[in-house]
């Protein structure tokens, strides 16, 4: 589901059972993150599934990429693995203007 800037953040900030998971390369992490985001990045092909496949199911993902597009085909592939609830930040890291941190 495609979610709004606005919505996405304030949504992930209520949700008791949310995890954010940007789905960027090292490279682009590097510039910043989202705080509390998880890495797992989707142009590892099988590599980004195995990685997936580890994560509890039951668990709400607030996704996020570059420009949203990489995003949205995470939550595509979470679906199709039996994710039940995945959220797309619309715009990405580029329309971003919430907090961002260095990755540790």
């Amino acid at each position: 589901m495609n979610i709004t800037q606005e919505q996405w953040w304030s949504q992930a900030q209520e949700d008791e059972n949310a995890v954010i998971l940007d789905v960027r390369t090292e490279d682009e992490c590097n510039r910043g993150m989202i705080p509390g985001a998880k890495n797992i990045d989707i142009y590892k092909g099988q590599g980004f599934i195995y990685e997936v496949e580890e994560l509890d199911k039951t668990k709400n993902y607030y996704v996020y990429c570059q420009a949203g597009m990489r995003s949205a085909k995470a939550c595509s592939v979470m679906e199709q693995l039996g994710f039940a609830t995945t959220y797309n930040l619309v715009g990405g890291m580029s329309e971003w203007d919430g907090p961002v941190v260095l990755p540790e």
